[in-house]
């Protein structure tokens, strides 16, 4: 660890980093990771089999030292959780240094030759090591495995202060009433545009997808169908991985000065469908999914999961704290009008500044947005 650290930081019985600021320097190094594109690793070794050890803090003690000389001075050694898990950071990795590398293979084998110095085989079998990697693979992510919350404890809804925990729980309590009552009070508006999107083209009345939620957990998207059946994403998808890599914004796009999320005149969409989505009204079915809990009335846009895949690693961040929900800053400032980054940015304002009334704000702005119909295609 580096020297001339502040002492109220260390945890002075181990000589180790203290649980709040392992933490944070954690959260840090996703960040750094982020901006430049380097892996990191973590260990985190689990000490809970010596929780009835008269010996427990002397193995610990034995422990610590033992592990100091296998890290180096840039790498980071604390509690994860205080008394029961310490956790290495090994910064600055090469990419493809994730947990089933030779780099990983080659760090477990220094940690365990020091170990085995200072602690006897049996007191080594005994703790748990498990391996975390940073940037997590975008393939491990979309097989419907969330990410790996060990990379986020400051995320968790049990590291946050009282009020905002409060704060979060009214927002569950407004998605909740929100949404059943939404449901109740529109019934017989989707009750109509179900009619209407039957008897219009042949097909399902609800447009089903798989979306991308919190930490990376899939659930099954709904709105109205505004398509016609058996139709290709192919042309979706490119344009989508256009947009995100910022190829719009030359050729046509360029001098036309637009650079907008949806397709503009989508040869998919049935006549009906361009009504509905003019209106927004084929979103209606989204209270749904903020019932059963997998959305919320405002937060990011759930992307889907051949987006998410050209997604960039600061992308990413737009999904881990929120749940998706129907509208969003980025929907009342700038709609489907913005670039993807400035999409991703407004996504991460609101996490950063999020409290119950810019809720509240949002959604009264969302209402005159739709009547306006800007940016909806």
């Amino acid at each position: 660890m580096a020297s001339g650290i502040c002492a109220t930081l260390i945890d002075r019985e181990y000589g180790i980093y203290l649980e709040e600021y392992f933490n944070e320097l954690l959260r840090i190094e996703r960040k750094r990771s982020e901006r430049s594109k380097n892996h990191f690793l973590m260990f985190l070794l689990d000490l809970s089999r010596f929780e009835e050890r008269e010996d427990k803090k002397d193995i610990i003690k034995k422990l610590t030292n033992a592990v100091k000389p296998s890290i180096r001075e840039i790498d980071v050694l604390g509690w994860y959780r205080y008394d029961t898990v310490i956790g290495i950071i090994f910064r600055e990795m090469k990419e493809g240094a994730g947990c089933s590398s030779p780099v990983r293979d080659m760090l477990l084998k220094r940690i365990y030759t020091h170990l085995q110095k200072a602690l006897d085989l049996e007191e080594i079998r005994n703790i748990l090591v498990s391996c975390h990697s940073f940037p997590e693979k975008t393939e491990i992510l979309l097989s419907n495995t969330p990410f790996d919350l060990d990379l986020y404890p400051d995320l968790m809804l049990t590291t946050k202060s009282p009020l905002k925990t409060f704060s979060f729980f009214i927002k569950t309590l407004m998605d909740v009433f929100g949404s059943l009552i939404g449901i109740i009070i529109l019934s017989p508006l989707m009750i109509a545009i179900a009619i209407l999107v039957k008897l219009s083209s042949p097909g399902p009345i609800l447009f089903k997808q798989e979306r991308v939620g919190l930490f990376g957990k899939t659930f099954t998207f709904l709105k109205f169908r505004t398509m016609y059946v058996h139709e290709r994403d192919d042309i979706h998808k490119e344009f989508i991985s256009k947009f995100i890599t910022g190829q719009l914004e030359e050729g046509k796009e360029k001098e036309e000065k637009e650079k907008v999320f949806k397709i503009k005149d989508d040869p998919r969409v049935t006549p009906i469908g361009r009504i509905l989505r003019k209106l927004s009204l084929d979103e209606l079915p989204q209270l749904f999914n903020v019932l059963k809990g997998d959305m919320s009335l405002v937060g990011p846009r759930p992307p889907i999961p051949y987006e998410y895949e050209q997604y960039d690693i600061w992308h990413k961040g737009r999904i881990l704290e929120f749940k998706p929900g129907i509208t969003g800053l980025w929907q009342v400032e700038g709609r489907s009008a913005t670039t993807f980054n400035e999409m991703v940015r407004l996504d991460l304002r609101y996490i950063r500044e999020w409290s119950l009334w810019l809720d509240i704000k949002i959604l009264f702005k969302t209402v005159f947005v739709v009547i306006k119909g800007k940016g909806a295609y």
